[in-house]
């Protein structure tokens, strides 16, 4: 079909109003699908920085094709109704994304996991974001050339039309920006998400081959795709292999992937389903043996245990760890995500006489004054390590938010060790601020958590504890750190786990005597690429085995041996 002939034989076209509107959805669409991908991603793969750029740069990547075979298309062959059945297609794609989407990309994960030595997560969220979202996105990137090749009239308007089509695509995108984060995400999830704005960009071409009665049968099985889609897709939630008897919630936040797991011992917080849990409470009261009950170190280590305050406050594990055992300490949490409180009270028994801010723990900081005796930072998350949480310019703040021989506990969560680690960087980070003399770690059995303590020095110069003849030192001593545990909370059990902490408190090395210590500092803070390295590590270590029977026995021994 000429492009002289399109309007006559489509009476659709004769208005150019549809065709701005086609080019409005279309952008809205590319912008939903991008920040879908996004939350559909972050619970296998996080949402760090390195994730969010490999999204961008593969959806670039096909819109640009997209731009240019448009182009071509268009000029060998001006044929509306190829464009919009392209339209028709990357709609039902997108549809397609939340029934089928999560099992790409284990499948992909489950493949490179077993292949793959480094940069796993490169390049499995590299390969997932090739596979699931660059066809469609390709077949959008068309759009904008071949519209233009039907609204044109004449080269004296064709400025002004360009500019009529940019402009509908970029308030399109705008809204395609901030609807699925602000609005839809939030309220009902990316699964839905995907598939309202998949509707909305279905409902062109199904008018267009309506309008021209043409293709009613693609239309009709489009439509039926769409509504299985919709119908199946809410069935099975990311995490589709978890038992479901046990999923007592499975939702979003404005931040995050959410599932809470009820065992029979223990309530269970996720929010990255693929390498591990974010909050664990044992349901009996006590000493569990998680990071928590190591992280107790810290009130004793300080000159006093009136004041906490917890960065990260999560379900409030550790603050009901400190009241169990000091239940006169005045507690204070902040925690990003408001979603998370909510479930903290719902589902995890949070004391509600804890004062909860909704804030980010930097930001708290910068606007607070108050002083404690004890600070938990608890905000790393996997691979998610805020930078503005890591830098010496945090830690410097925080230190000026402890009292005078008080104590920062640091939990992280991925040991990693050697040269260029994530925990080497953070160690070497926090003991630039505080001094490496004052600060001590200790790793948790049958766990990847690490506890850092740094403690403050007093007001003459030295630590409160260190004038009195304790300095970290001394109270690192396990007998020291069980006899001033029971003497502030007259618990044996609690000062028997102090005497075990203790003597797994290990030195750490001075910053200054490395010529190859990584400082985290604002400007530069490379926590993504340092956390990447730990789950490398963990995946080398954990898939070995597999890897090993992959090259002896190929793909049929490795099938058997995980079935």
């Amino acid at each position: 079909m000429a492009k002289a002939d399109a309007k006559t034989e489509r009476p659709i076209l004769k208005s150019k109003i549809f065709l701005y509107v086609t080019e409005f959805f279309s952008g809205m669409a590319v912008m939903a699908a991008e920040l879908g991908a996004s939350r559909l991603l972050a619970p296998y793969f996080s949402s760090s920085q390195i994730v969010w750029t490999i999204i961008i740069g593969t959806i670039m990547i096909a819109l640009a094709l997209g731009a240019v075979f448009g182009g071509r298309w268009a000029d060998r062959d001006p044929n509306p109704d190829k464009l919009y059945f392209r339209i028709l297609v990357a709609a039902v794609w997108i549809a397609l994304i939340p029934l089928v989407g999560k099992y790409l990309i284990i499948a992909i994960s489950g493949l490179l996991i077993v292949t793959v030595s480094t940069n796993f997560l490169v390049v499995a969220a590299f390969v997932s974001c090739m596979i699931i979202f660059v066809p469609p996105l390709f077949l959008l990137g068309t759009v904008t050339p071949g519209l233009n090749k039907f609204a044109t009239d004449s080269l004296e308007d064709n400025a002004s039309v360009v500019g009529r089509l940019s402009a509908c695509n970029t308030v399109g995108s705008i809204l395609g920006t901030f609807l699925p984060t602000f609005v839809t995400i939030p309220a009902v999830g990316t699964f839905v998400t995907f598939l309202i704005f998949s509707g909305l960009l279905l409902c062109l071409p199904i008018v267009y081959f309506l309008a021209a009665r043409i293709r009613r049968v693609a239309c009709a099985v489009a439509a039926a795709i769409f509504i299985l889609s919709g119908v199946f897709s809410p069935m099975s939630g990311f995490a589709f292999w978890e038992n479901q008897s046990v999923v007592a919630y499975e939702g979003e936040s404005i931040y995050n992937y959410l599932q809470v797991k009820n065992l029979a011992d223990r309530t269970i917080l996720s929010t990255n389903v693929l390498f591990g849990v974010q909050s664990v409470t044992m349901k009996q009261p006590g000493l569990t043996g998680m990071y928590y009950d190591t992280a107790l170190a810290a009130p004793t280590l300080a000159d006093d245990a009136g004041s906490a305050l917890i960065l990260g406050m999560g379900t409030g594990t550790y603050a009901r760890q400190l009241r169990q055992y000091y239940p006169d300490m005045a507690i204070t949490g902040v925690e990003i995500d408001g979603k998370i409180t909510r479930l903290a009270g719902e589902y995890f028994d949070e004391p509600s006489d804890i004062d909860v801010s909704t804030y980010d723990g930097r930001a708290w900081l910068a606007a607070s004054r108050d002083t404690y005796d004890v600070i938990m930072v608890d905000a790393y998350q996997d691979i998610t390590i805020p930078f503005q949480m890591s830098s010496t310019e945090f830690f410097s703040m925080v230190k000026r938010h402890l009292n005078p021989g008080g104590v920062m506990v640091v939990n992280m969560n991925m040991i990693s060790d050697g040269r260029g680690s994530i925990n080497e960087a953070l160690t070497d980070t926090i003991s630039t601020v505080f001094g490496s003399a004052n600060v001590r770690t200790a790793d948790v059995p049958g766990t990847t958590n690490r506890e850092l303590f740094a403690k403050t020095m007093g007001i003459g110069g030295a630590t409160t504890a260190m004038k009195q003849g304790e300095d970290v030192e001394t109270l690192s001593d396990p007998g020291t750190l069980e006899t001033r545990a029971y003497d502030r909370t007259h618990s044996h059990e609690l000062a028997a786990t102090m005497h075990d902490v203790a003597g797994r408190m290990e030195t750490v090395d001075d910053p200054r005597d490395k010529t190859d210590a990584t400082i985290l500092t604002d400007d530069k803070a490379p926590v993504e690429v340092l956390g990447m390295r730990a789950i490398d590590n963990i995946i080398a270590e954990q898939a070995g085995p597999y890897r090993e029977l992959l090259k002896r026995e190929g793909i049929t021994g490795l099938l058997k041996a995980v079935q």
